[in-house]
């Protein structure tokens, strides 16, 4: 878990504000070079594309999705160098900026956008629904993050911002050659074993890509499982051990404990699929309600900034016409304005195209609007706090869907126009809380390098508007080249699953289970009690939204992500908190490269398979086939044990 304030012993502290530059308003740095070259252009909407289509993959399989800020950071620091020998570190900084943006606006797609296909509304993506929706939605975050740049970013020394400090440590450090060398080396190697993972078990057919065992005792199941996925290790190491440990205990709750107690094992002829309906019907809205209560409490713990926020809305941008240097100028207040009243024409558009009626249309972009603003100033207190990869974006979406879902209901829409109207305003706010979370991350960063404020804002607006586009497409070749589609046991995407039935109970569609969100609720309840106490007497603490998550996730993700988590403990076990970043830096780089290696070619098989192209199963015996699975087991955890160890300093 990214909890440090610092990630190195060079990196800048949070609170010492953005390195002195040798003219601000010119912007010319000391570290040389300037920021919006056309080569940074280039480069940053190139890396938003391709961090935006892998990590819709890594979203819908793993139920969550990690920053790609530093692998970014690193990435264009590397290719400037091999391509131009001379690279600015302000330059790295504006290609991150911009390709992290593609990455955060691939959560919120991914979490809401499939649930029109799971309830039937939509036989395939529709392109130009999908696009708004993420351009609106992104648009917004930015928008809504600027008057609040100033309550979070600058006038706030109590949010550590433990990514955005890390990736300035990163940019930092990238001037030595040698740091460059290395960090290409393990990107690449990364790379190479995620991508040869995902065409030995997708393409090849030459190991499962998932174990699991599962046997009736009486009428109680016993299930245990883990998929084969270097990705997930790698995820699991981002996160580290102790938010590792927390989905661990969440998914035992649910699989190991809660399956065998609701008993039912004589309606199912096999004891694996009768686990996993089990879960997919009754354990999972246990944790829709522990969600439902870990929001409420986000919301609590952030209500002195959102009203901060709102007063520096009801105020005006202070410094109202006064000339300003560079690294404290945002993006002018017409210009705000002008972008938000495009975006809310836009929505009521999208919410017209949903559901075809004026009523639901100007409740429903009143609806967003007003969630989209509140739930900005959420996520971007917690990514100040925890940090981009660890925010709960999901638990705030059910939040908001609650919301939308009663809302509408108390004023009679119900039926296919309430239940999509609620997961248009999902999708929108959950995009907002996805793009507000990260411009806040990247804006303490650029603060920090002595970047400008306008111009990380122009970049982010560009990346968004570039991966907005690029969300269909990628969806659709997933979804139609994928065994069992987006909600099958592949691509389980399991948070949209979750909001298509919400939405379905909203409005009469579906009977929700309330009983058990009810008893997930009492549950939440009582880990926020834990984790008080916790906090009160150790310094441990049992966060409630990864619990949870680990409720709705199928088990098998679980167990990687927690020897992911524990192999980055073994390697920082023996120094103190404050060095763990820099510990651990190799091997967040080659995870990165994992991830996007495993990713991306998911991606390209699927789109081989659109041509045609499908997979190439070799004839091996169910024996051979284990047999290899276990190797690459043994193999997979060799290679992080070796590529995560961190350089004798």
């Amino acid at each position: 878990m990214n909890d440090s304030a610092s990630s190195s012993p060079d990196a800048i502290p949070a609170s010492r504000g953005r390195v002195p530059t040798n003219d601000d308003a010119g912007g010319s740095h000391r570290w040389g070079g300037g920021e919006l070259t056309f080569r940074v252009i280039v480069l940053g909407l190139l890396l938003s594309v391709v961090m935006g289509a892998a990590n819709v993959y890594v979203g819908l399989k793993a139920g969550m999705t990690v920053s790609a800020s530093i692998p970014a950071a690193v990435m264009a620091m590397l290719l400037f160098r091999l391509l131009f020998r001379r690279s600015s570190v302000l330059e790295a900084n504006q290609v991150q900026t911009c390709a992290s943006a593609g990455e955060s606006l691939a959560a919120g797609i991914i979490f809401t956008m499939p649930a029109m296909i799971l309830i039937g509304h939509w036989q395939s993506f529709d392109f130009w629904t999908v696009s708004m929706v993420a351009l609106t939605g992104g648009l917004l975050g930015i928008l809504f993050m600027i008057p609040m740049r100033r309550v979070f970013v600058v006038n706030n020394d109590d949010l550590p911002y433990p990514e955005g400090v890390a990736c300035a440590a990163v940019l930092k450090a990238g001037e030595s050659d040698d740091q460059q060398q290395d960090a290409a080396y393990s990107l690449i190697i990364g790379g190479i074993l995620g991508a040869l993972f995902k065409i030995a078990a997708g393409f090849l057919g030459i190991i499962h890509d998932t174990l699991q065992v599962a046997r009736t005792t009486g009428e109680r199941i016993f299930y245990f499982g883990g998929d084969l996925s270097p990705m997930l290790v790698a995820v699991g190491f981002i996160v580290r051990l102790h938010v590792a440990i927390l989905i661990f205990i969440g998914g035992a709750l649910g699989w190991l404990i809660g399956i065998p107690l609701l008993g039912g094992a004589s309606q199912h002829s096999d004891p694996i699929a009768g686990a996993w309906a089990i879960w997919s019907s009754e354990i999972r809205y246990v944790g829709v309600g522990a969600m439902v209560v870990g929001g409420m409490s986000s919301l609590v713990a952030v209500r002195a900034g959102l009203l901060a926020a709102v007063r520096e809305l009801s105020q005006g941008f202070r410094n109202k016409g006064l000339p300003l240097k560079n690294t404290e100028r945002d993006i002018p207040t017409g210009l705000i304005l002008a972008l938000g009243i495009a975006c809310t024409v836009m929505l009521a558009i999208l919410n017209f195209r949903f559901t075809d009626n004026v009523g639901v249309t100007v409740l429903a972009t009143a609806i967003m609007l007003a969630m989209g603003f509140f739930f900005s100033a959420v996520a971007s207190y917690i990514v100040g706090l925890v940090g981009n990869s660890n925010s709960p974006v999901s638990g705030m979406t059910i939040t908001a869907v609650l919301a939308a879902g009663g809302l509408l209901w108390l004023f009679n829409f119900s039926g296919t126009p309430g239940m999509v109207a609620t997961l248009g305003i999902a999708a929108v706010v959950c995009c907002v809380a996805c793009t507000s979370g990260d411009v806040c991350n990247d804006l303490k960063t650029g603060s920090i390098v002595g970047a400008s404020p306008f111009r990380q804002q122009i970049m982010q607006i560009a990346g968004v508007g570039v991966a907005a586009f690029v969300m269909a497409p990628v969806l659709t070749l997933l979804h139609n080249n994928t065994p069992g589609g987006i909600g099958g046991e592949k691509l389980s995407a399991p948070q949209a699953s979750l909001f298509a039935s919400l939405a379905r109970g909203f409005s009469g569609e579906g009977e929700l289970p309330w009983h058990l969100i009810g008893i997930g609720a009492g549950l939440g309840v009582v880990i926020l009690i834990i984790d008080e106490i916790l906090k009160r007497r150790t310094t441990h603490r049992a966060h409630l939204m990864p619990i949870a998550v680990g409720m709705y996730l199928p088990f098998g993700l679980a167990t990687p992500i927690l020897l992911g988590g524990l192999i980055a403990h073994l390697h920082t076990r023996r120094t103190v908190k404050s060095d763990h970043d820099r510990v651990l830096h190799r091997g967040i780089l080659f995870s990165s490269g994992v991830i996007a290696g495993e990713a991306l070619t998911a991606v390209g098989l699927a789109g081989l398979a659109a041509v045609g192209i499908t997979s190439m199963e070799l004839p091996l015996s169910p024996t051979a086939v284990t047999a290899s699975t276990l190797a690459v087991a043994i193999a997979i955890i060799a290679a992080f044990l070796l590529m995560t160890r961190p350089h004798k300093s």
